[in-house]
C-alpha cells in the first residue's frame, strides 16, 4: 500500500471528527479528492449508518440560494462532493489544498469497480425509459463481478402513494447497498433527502447525467476542457435548448456572488453536513 493510499485511508477514518468543508457561497463542499470520497463512503456503508451523497457543482450551488428546501437537502447529506472546477478553485483559496474535482460519472465507475472487492450491491434508479436498465447491463459488462440486483425508471411527475409503495417493497425484497440516482439536480437531491429513511438500502448518490454518459446518449468532453473549468461549454453545445438559460444564469449569477464573496463585501454563512 503505498503512502498516498495511507493517507487517504486515514483521512477516511477519520470522518466521524468530521470532514472539512469549503464555503461555496454559503453552500458546504467537503474538501475531497475522488479517493477520499471513495473511501469515506465505503466507511459510510461499513458503519451501518445510512445516508446520501450529492454531486455538487454551480449548477447546486445556485439553486440552493433560489431553493431552500434543496439547501436542507444538501446540509442533510453526509457527503457533498465538488463536481465543478469553479467549486475546487474556490475551495483551494480558502485552503483547502488536496481539494479536486469528484466528477459524477467518475465517481459512479470507480467506486462501482472497487465494489466488487467488497460483494456491495447496487440498484439504479432515473434515466428516460430503459436507460436504467441499459445502464446496469453496461457495467455489468465493462466490470466484471458486479452486483446489480435492479434497475427502475420513475415517472417525470411526483409519485403517488402507491408508487412509493411499491418501490418501497422493491427495495426491500432486492436489499441494495448502493442505489444510484439519476434524476437531475435538484429532484434526485429531494429524493434522497425525502426516502433515505424509509427505503432499504444504506446509501443512495445523486449522480444526475451519469447515467446518459455511461450508456452513450452524451458524450462526455475531453479531459483539457475539465482541467479549464469548460465542461459546461461541452453540455451545452450538446444540448443547447435545454441548458441555455441554465447556464446563462448560473454561471452569471456565480461569478457575480463570488466577486461579492471574494471582495468580503458580503459573506455567506454555511452549515457543514454531518
Amino acid at each position: 500500500m503505498g503512502a498516498e493510499t495511507i493517507a487517504v485511508t486515514r483521512q477516511a477514518s477519520s470522518l466521524s471528527l468530521g470532514l472539512p468543508a469549503a464555503n461555496v457561497l454559503g453552500v458546504g463542499v467537503h474538501a475531497v479528492n475522488p479517493d477520499l470520497a471513495i473511501e469515506v463512503m465505503r466507511e459510510r456503508i461499513g458503519s451501518g449508518r445510512k445516508g446520501f451523497v450529492c454531486v455538487t457543482g454551480v449548477h447546486g450551488v445556485m439553486e440552493a440560494h433560489r431553493d431552500p428546501e434543496f439547501r436542507k437537502a444538501l446540509q442533510s447529506a453526509f457527503l457533498v462532493v465538488p463536481d465543478g472546477m469553479p467549486t475546487v478553485w474556490l475551495g483551494r483559496c480558502q485552503g483547502h489544498r488536496e481539494m479536486r474535482r469528484v466528477y459524477g460519472p467518475d465517481l459512479m465507475m470507480e467506486f462501482c469497480k472497487t465494489s466488487v472487492a467488497h460483494g456491495y450491491t447496487h440498484f439504479f434508479y432515473g434515466g428516460n425509459i430503459g436507460v436504467a436498465e441499459e445502464l446496469a447491463s453496461s457495467l455489468r459488462q465493462r466490470i466484471p463481478g458486479l452486483k446489480v440486483v435492479g434497475a427502475e425508471t420513475p415517472p417525470f411527475r411526483p409519485l403517488s402513494e402507491p408508487e412509493k409503495a411499491a418501490l418501497e417493497v422493491q427495495l426491500q425484497r432486492v436489499n441494495p447497498d448502493v442505489v444510484w440516482v439519476g434524476l437531475s439536480t435538484p429532484k434526485q437531491e429531494k429524493f434522497m433527502a425525502e426516502n433515505i429513511a424509509r427505503l432499504n438500502c444504506r446509501m443512495m448518490v445523486g449522480v444526475g447525467a451519469a447515467f446518459d454518459f455511461h450508456t452513450g446518449r452524451l458524450k462526455d468532453s475531453p479531459k483539457w476542457m475539465k482541467t479549464a473549468g469548460l465542461q459546461w461549454f461541452h453540455r451545452l453545445c450538446q444540448e443547447p435548448s435545454r441548458l441555455w438559460k441554465r447556464y446563462l444564469i448560473n454561471n452569471s449569477g456565480f461569478l457575480v456572488k463570488l466577486a461579492l464573496q471574494t471582495l468580503r463585501i458580503h459573506s455567506y454563512e454555511h452549515r457543514s453536513s454531518e
